[in-house]
């Protein structure tokens, strides 16, 4: 059963007192300076002020990660500032390495053999004539060295071409694959905003709990969210059985919802 530590307070000054490598998994999204309307936080800072605070967030869980652990970090951008995520990686590639990246594809449209187009996912329309519609965001997987093993298997496909299964000495007879670095994940269909996703900018419980089996040495003693919004990494935790989970908001109605979610989750 996992215990919840969630507590209203600025992640930098939470995090500064928690122990050194006390933490296993970091899965979060912090704002994206995009200009999103928020409840207590600015979302228009000069870009150089915000890469500042981002490194200083970033020490914070480099310091608090252990030496296996893993930083899943879900960066999104607009079409009109396409290099905000990679500014991002740049600027943090001298306090956490980057081991992999993941692209959340959140709709997707492909044709079959038959030539017929099938559509899947949320598809957020733009009116610009200048970009294409942004239908993915970045997951940026970042270790302390770049060396740490995962579970690539926990989130394994069957082969479409069977006879790999054969072919290829690491399957030893299974019929799994690596599911790779494309991931789709779409948005649960919802009625209405307010009440049941009343956050600007979450993430699906589904990406995070695929962070958290990917990540593997089940189950993960210790999580941190450092930008917990609403809670879906908090009940993606408790989805996968996390141990401890550690969870810092700013905004005391993010924070009752996102306890009263887990507490609606319960019955």
């Amino acid at each position: 059963m996992t215990r919840f530590d969630l507590r209203r307070q600025d992640c930098i000054k939470g995090m500064s007192r928690l122990g050194d490598e006390s933490v296993d998994l970091v899965v979060t999204s912090p704002p994206y300076n995009l200009g999103i309307r928020y409840g207590k936080y600015s979302d228009k800072e000069s870009r150089e002020s915000y890469l500042e605070w981002c490194r200083k967030w970033a020490a914070e869980i480099r310091r608090v990660l252990k030496s296996q652990g893993s930083l899943f970090l879900n960066i999104g951008s607009a079409p009109s500032s396409p290099m905000l995520p990679h500014e991002i990686v740049m600027n943090l590639r001298d306090i956490v390495v980057l081991q992999n990246v993941i692209h959340w594809i959140k709709s997707i449209s492909v044709e079959d053999r038959a030539g017929e187009v099938h559509s899947y996912g949320h598809f957020k329309p733009i009116s610009s004539k200048r970009f294409l519609n942004d239908c993915h965001e970045y997951i940026f997987h970042f270790t302390k060295t770049g060396r740490v093993e995962l579970d690539r298997l926990a989130l394994g496909v069957p082969y479409q071409d069977k006879s790999n299964i054969a072919r290829w000495t690491h399957t030893r007879g299974r019929d799994k694959r690596c599911r790779g670095n494309t991931w789709f994940v779409p948005y649960e269909t919802i009625q209405n905003r307010e009440k049941e996703r009343p956050h600007p900018a979450t993430f699906p419980v589904q990406l995070a709990e695929w962070c958290i089996k990917v990540h593997g040495a089940s189950p993960v003693h210790t999580m941190l969210d450092p930008f917990l919004g609403i809670g879906n990494s908090a009940l993606a935790a408790r989805n996968c059985g996390v141990r401890n989970f550690i969870g810092f908001e700013i905004d005391e109605t993010y924070l009752a919802e996102a306890k009263r979610r887990l507490d609606a989750q319960k019955t």
